[in-house]
Parts: structure tokens; sequence; C-alpha cells
């Protein structure tokens, strides 16, 4: 079976699960195709606003892809989730893409 059947399996029996949600629009972006995941990052964020790892990662799919305002957008949703959950690290990361896209 491939990967994004997996996990659209396991989100047919459980679909709040973050991590299959994440795992799917990762898998997406491997494959190129952006617009769905990103849909799939937006759905994982309306559900569970505070999945850090998704505003990057997003972020990172959208800067790619030359959508630049839209990944500055993101970035700082993401600075924003990893300051209420206290992700030091997350947020670093994002502030050096940012400071790096915000020229």
């Amino acid at each position: 079976m491939d990967r994004i059947a997996g996990f659209k399996e396991i989100l047919a029996l459980d679909p709040n699960n973050s991590f299959a949600r994440y795992g799917l629009a990762m898998e997406y972006v491997s494959q190129g195709d952006i617009p769905t995941a990103l849909a799939e990052f937006d759905g994982l964020l309306a559900a569970n606003p505070d999945y850090t790892a998704a505003y990057f990662m997003a972020a990172q799919a959208l800067a790619n892809a030359g959508r630049e305002p839209e990944a500055i957008s993101r970035l700082k949703d993401g600075i924003a989730s990893a300051r209420r959950t206290g992700n030091t690290h997350a947020q670093s990361e994002m502030q050096a893409m940012l400071d790096e896209l915000d020229r």
C-alpha cells in the first residue's frame, strides 16, 4: 500500500488524527502536489491550531512554490503558535526563515 493510501485509511477510521493528517500533507508535498498538501495542512490547523510543525512545513511548501507572501503569513501564525506552546526550537527556525523571506 502506498503511503497516501495508508494515511487515508487511518483518517477514514479517525478523521481527527493530527499525526496522520500531517503525514498525508507531507506526502503530498513530497510528490509535488502543493495545492492538495496545503488543503491538508489547512484542515489540520483548523482542527488543531497548535500543531506548530504544520505551519512551518506549509510555509516551506509555499516558499518553494514562489508564494512568499503566503509563506510569510503562515510563518507569522506558526511563530505565534510556537510561543503559545513554548516550542522555542520551532519558533527560532520559523523566525530564521521569516527573516530570510521578509527582507
